[in-house]
């Protein structure tokens, strides 16, 4: 079962992404506000959903950036506002757009799990 960090700052779009996931049989091992939340659970998990627009402390890219040198967690992007994905997918295995779907949640799942048959570019236009 692969584990999951959820570092979203809207509690209810956390839980959304959290019941998808665990509805396909992912385990969530945190949902997590901000970096110190994110850092915590981190060695955990296996990749992470990682919000870019947090409203306090550290931008999700730095949160994201950290997970994946100190932790070697894989990162997937969720974004409100698609013209922000540019460089920060750089550092991203996968984006996805809020409003997003449980499908775009379960693609950028398995890509960031290792279903290396999915593409960046497929699961941005999910």
């Amino acid at each position: 079962m692969k584990s999951v960090l959820i570092v979203e700052d809207e509690i209810f779009i956390a839980m959304e992404i959290e019941r998808i996931l665990q509805d396909a049989g992912y385990r969530v091992v945190a949902i997590a506000a901000d970096q110190h939340e994110a850092l915590s659970a981190a060695d955990a998990a296996e990749f992470a959903f990682v919000d870019l627009n947090l409203r306090d402390g550290p931008t999700g890219p730095d949160i994201a950036r950290e997970l994946a040198s100190k932790f070697d967690v894989r990162v997937v992007y969720v974004t409100a506002n698609p013209a922000q994905i540019g460089e920060p997918a750089a550092t991203a295995v996968g984006c996805i757009r809020k409003p997003f779907t449980a499908d775009a949640i379960l693609a950028a799942a398995a890509l960031a799990g290792g279903n290396n048959s999915l593409t960046h570019e497929a699961i941005i236009r999910v």
